[in-house]
């Protein structure tokens, strides 16, 4: 049962192909590397490591699967000085102290030890809820881990390589259901060789026009067709040179959704750079970002996409006309007579005088 509808957990995803339509039924639309990558975690029950630039849709997809899979998010944000009784339990201090008084001059001092250190006054830490979490098990997404010290790295390895912990007074805890585990990083700094040996690895870039097209329509029907094509190809736009180049950090899917809808809420129709420069505080979260997207700049960026989506249009239709070309020539080529036959020789007459066999 998932813990969420007490419906029957979804039986497991058989092939990359479904693994795609399960996604996109919630959503989240992968690429077919994407979706290859999470599909090969799955199957070989190892973590699968996403880097890529903040907004690419990395802790999105974590949401996403876990919905899928029909087990519980677990989410461990990671920071710097990230303790581990912050990621993997501590003791009930308190309960502890209460029952150590209500048990004094009944129990010697070993029994009082045993019974203390019980597993009923731990408080489990999303890495030991993990490892716990009854049929159909849980996914644990560790976010941001490169926030974390590389202390917290090596405190990781057992988890990641052997879906264990080491717990002094309890002894070890191994998974009862391995937990489907995603980690994922920004590249503040370079993660240890011995976590990503660890793992599969993944690099999440910004999904390309139609792939984020198709997000902008899931996530905000109510855009117009018109509006949500240009949202998805200006977003593009100024994530490509040279216009990239002029903001500290490029736009991403969340903002490019998030844009849609604060226009729709406008009543805009189509794009210009009044508009563009207004609402530019939502695709752009720094002030120095926001003061880039002027009047000109904008106007600039928005020529350059109609010319862009000009020449989609354009070299669609040719791909179109190519297409139709080359079926019409295929029943001519069926249709062709096949090469005649060479005439059969004549015999060859006998010479002058011969004679055949009496």
């Amino acid at each position: 049962m998932t813990p969420a509808t007490g419906q029957p957990a979804p039986g497991p995803i058989a092939s990359i192909d479904a693994l795609q339509q399960a996604l996109q039924s919630v959503g989240y639309f992968a690429d077919r590397r994407l979706a290859t990558a999470v599909f090969l975690a799955l199957r070989l029950g190892r973590p699968l490591l996403l880097e890529g630039e903040p907004g690419v849709g990395k802790t999105e997809l974590a949401k996403a699967l876990a919905a899928v899979l029909g087990r519980p998010l677990l989410r461990l944000q990671c920071f710097d000085g990230l303790e581990q009784r912050e990621a993997l339990y501590e003791w009930n201090y308190a309960a502890q102290l209460l029952h150590l008084r209500a048990a004094e001059g009944r129990n010697t001092a070993d029994e009082l030890e045993q019974e203390v250190y019980q597993p009923r006054y731990l408080v489990r830490r999303p890495l030991l809820q993990a490892l716990q979490t009854p049929q159909p098990g849980a996914l644990l997404l560790i976010d941001e881990v490169d926030r974390a010290d590389e202390p917290f790295e090596a405190f990781l390895l057992e988890y990641l390589g052997e879906y264990q912990v080491s717990i002094p007074e309890l002894g070890t805890v191994r998974a009862a259901v391995p937990p489907v585990t995603l980690l994922t990083s920004n590249r503040t700094r370079e993660l240890h060789d011995a976590v990503r040996r660890r793992c599969l690895y993944h690099w999440l870039d910004y999904p390309e026009r139609e792939r984020e097209l198709a997000i902008v329509r899931a996530q905000v029907p109510e855009a117009p067709a018109q509006l949500a094509a240009q949202v998805a190809a200006f977003v593009q736009q100024l994530r490509s040179a040279p216009y990239g180049d002029r903001f500290q950090r490029a736009p991403g899917i969340a903002e490019t959704a998030e844009w849609a809808r604060a226009l729709v809420a406008l009543d805009t129709i189509a794009l210009d750079p009044e508009v563009v420069v207004d609402t530019a505080g939502i695709l752009f979260k720094q002030r120095d970002d926001v003061a880039a997207l002027n009047l000109a700049l904008a106007d600039e960026a928005l020529q350059a996409m109609r010319a862009g989506e000009q020449q989609r249009i354009e070299q669609q239709a040719q791909e179109g006309q190519g297409a139709q070309l080359e079926q019409r020539a295929r029943p001519q080529e069926l249709a062709a007579p096949a090469h005649p036959a060479p005439p059969a020789s004549a015999p060859t007459p006998s010479p002058a005088g011969a004679r055949g066999p009496g």
